[in-house]
């Protein structure tokens, strides 16, 4: 990889990237409430720093680039390649795009994209994703940030990944007030048979009767 050029300081990929999946994500989100609006800016600026670790400047790799270059000195720590870190360290540098780290990475983010399709929906939904966790909306949000942690871990990005975590059990907290106010015993029946983010193995399933 020694042939590699530097591939950052392209701030005008890092605008038109973040730009691109901010609004792919919105189109597939469309936030409507202010709690909707708050959950959606933080996993822009998530977007945000991500792209611009990706294209801007190599902060995760330059704190750590004299252990890095010691310890691989084969590898160009200023490629663009060199930032798929998982795929370096564990020894998949022929194509990292290619590697496991990243197509995982695409697996949680392709599944991830379907379920906030169908969790902009502004009814009680109980079916679709919505049959399996109460909140799709969130768990598609952690999928995809979980996804580009694999494929493109970064300092800030992995040190915003638990905040906004937290942030999201928060608003679900919230959600799940005004629902079990607006719906009553509906949401309540409904609540006791599915969980909150992650889905059960076995157990029942169905509509609830409206």
């Amino acid at each position: 990889m020694d042939g590699d050029a530097p591939a950052y300081g392209l701030w005008f990929h890092v605008v038109i990237n973040s730009a691109i999946f901010i609004q792919f994500a919105f189109r597939f989100f469309k936030p409507k409430t202010k709690r909707d609006w708050r959950s959606f800016g933080a996993f822009s600026a998530f977007l945000v720093a991500l792209f611009t670790e990706m294209y801007g400047f190599p902060l995760t790799l330059f704190f750590p680039s004299g252990w890095l270059q010691s310890r691989f000195p084969e590898i160009n720590w200023l490629s663009h390649d060199a930032g798929h870190l998982l795929e370096m360290l564990f020894g998949w540098k022929a194509n990292p795009h290619f590697g496991p780290f990243h197509l995982l990475s695409f697996a949680f983010i392709a599944a991830a994209w379907r379920v906030l399709y169908v969790a902009q929906q502004q009814v009680l939904a109980t079916t679709g994703p919505y049959a399996h966790v109460r909140h799709p909306q969130y768990v598609g949000f952690v999928l995809i940030m979980l996804g580009f942690l694999f494929q493109w871990p970064t300092l800030l990005t992995l040190a915003m990944f638990p905040v906004l975590v937290w942030m999201y059990v928060h608003l679900t907290r919230q959600e799940e007030r005004e629902v079990r106010t607006q719906f009553g015993e509906v949401y309540a029946a409904y609540a006791r048979r599915i969980p909150t983010f992650v889905p059960r193995v076995a157990g029942q399933r169905g509509e609830i009767a409206q």
